[in-house]
């Protein structure tokens, strides 16, 4: 059973899950949209709203907290034109929305972006 266990695997060993969801957060946070499978969407979610969260507070801090997991040239991204256009929100930065099977394997596919 399952009890207590947060996350999914995705088929990959630790490192490469943080490889996945780090690359999918900055390419996400590159472009502000990506579409991937519907699992992949929910797992990065919470974490791309954690960064803003973060980002919010405008403090050396934490930028060098994002700077730790995320690579560095998305930081000035995240910190100057992202974070602050949600300085009055509290928080559902992001969006999912479900588009179908995908034809090769049959993923359920999503697109996740953030909102205006």
């Amino acid at each position: 059973m399952r009890h207590l266990k947060k996350g999914r695997k995705f088929g990959r060993v630790k490192k490469g899950r943080e490889a996945l969801l780090r690359n999918l957060t900055f390419f996400f946070l590159h472009t502000g949209r990506i579409t991937t499978t519907e699992a992949k969407a929910k797992e990065l979610r919470p974490l791309v709203e954690k960064f803003i969260n973060k980002a919010k507070t405008q403090n050396l801090a934490a930028e060098r907290r994002i700077r730790t997991a995320l690579p560095s040239a998305i930081v000035p991204k995240l910190t100057k034109e992202i974070a602050p256009k949600y300085s009055e929100r509290k928080g559902g930065y992001t969006r999912i929305v479900k588009l179908g099977r995908r034809k090769s394997d049959g993923a359920s596919m999503a697109l996740i972006e953030l909102v205006k």
